[in-house]
């Protein structure tokens, strides 16, 4: 399959607003190449095993969509065009160029590479490509990945954020619902924590990688992968259900959470823009739920919850 390549480049203020536009299309990852975020990385020492040289800061950052070229692409990419049109009416004063080409899926699949070096996260996970090597901390579980045109690879901020929030919530034992897992890298995470998973996806392309990268971290015996709709392929009550995709996604997942959540777990919600914070905010506590915790990088924000009333649910 041929894929349409998508890149806006985008005053650094309106990252996150593109980013957002991308996923409201059905793009399911972008990769983003902000200098001002490799510049914190490098100072904050996450990137240790890694020599980039000096970064050149601009004041602008590129976000990079793939879109597969089938017949709604024409409609995806003038939504796409509505919404940056619309970003540059509200900020006039933001910098947008757009640029787009076609790409093989096989050179999609190694261009990126460059970009994911190992990283420490959460003070109890190393996330690395398999291909690279580096020492994980006593404390630390190694979880390697190779997500392919999967999204998730541990240095988004969506995805870094729900691998903090897991460090904290998983207890061995506990069973855990991954719901649009990706490369599998929460569901692994999950798994090397002690927990038992069930990761689903609707994209036959992020399944298929998921297994891939369940076999590599040899936790098959404790994650299961399977393809179909979030709400709706997935029985029974978990002690934890992780949701890292958009803040549409989690609002239409909730009337599914009672059937899915068990009384005294955990809902993770993740992949949401800060813009539209305050409605899933408000959604999850129409839904019967109260906010454990919110956690916030780089414009992004993840809402751990629960049932506010046990009894009734």
């Amino acid at each position: 399959m041929d894929w349409r390549e998508v890149a806006v480049t985008v005053s650094s203020a309106g990252e996150e607003a593109v980013a957002d536009l991308f996923y409201q299309v059905g793009c399911p990852g972008v990769s983003v190449e902000d200098p001002e975020l490799l510049q914190s990385y490098i100072e904050s020492g996450v990137w240790d095993y890694h020599v980039f040289g000096e970064v050149s800061l601009t004041g602008t950052a590129v976000v990079t969509g793939y879109l597969p070229e089938s017949p709604d692409l024409p409609e995806k990419l003038a939504a796409l065009e509505r919404g940056v049109r619309g970003l540059l009416e509200r900020f006039p004063d933001w910098v947008i160029q757009v640029k787009g080409t076609t790409v093989k899926e096989e050179e999609w699949a190694t261009a990126w590479k460059a970009y994911f070096k190992p990283i420490h996260i959460g003070g109890r996970f190393l996330i690395k490509p398999a291909w690279e090597k580096a020492e994980p901390k006593p404390e630390e579980a190694v979880v390697e990945i190779d997500p392919g045109m999967a999204f998730g690879t541990g240095t988004h901020p969506t995805t870094s954020l729900c691998l903090e929030a897991l460090a904290e919530v998983v207890c061995p034992g506990a069973e855990v619902f991954d719901l649009g897992t990706g490369s599998g890298i929460l569901a692994i995470a999950a798994a090397k924590l002690g927990a038992k998973v069930r990761a689903v996806d609707l994209d036959p392309v992020a399944v298929r990688v998921a297994a891939a990268n369940v076999a590599l971290n040899e936790v098959t015996a404790q994650v299961s992968v399977l393809r179909g709709d979030l709400g709706a392929a997935l029985k029974g009550g978990a002690d934890l259900v992780v949701a890292n995709i958009i803040a549409d996604v989690i609002l239409d997942l909730l009337p599914d959470l009672p059937r899915l959540l068990r009384a005294g777990g955990q809902f993770i919600a993740s992949g949401i823009i800060e813009q539209r914070a305050a409605e899933v905010e408000a959604g999850l506590e129409n839904a019967g739920m109260e906010i454990v915790r919110r956690r916030e990088d780089s414009g992004w924000v993840l809402f751990q919850a629960r049932w506010a009333d046990v009894a009734s649910v």
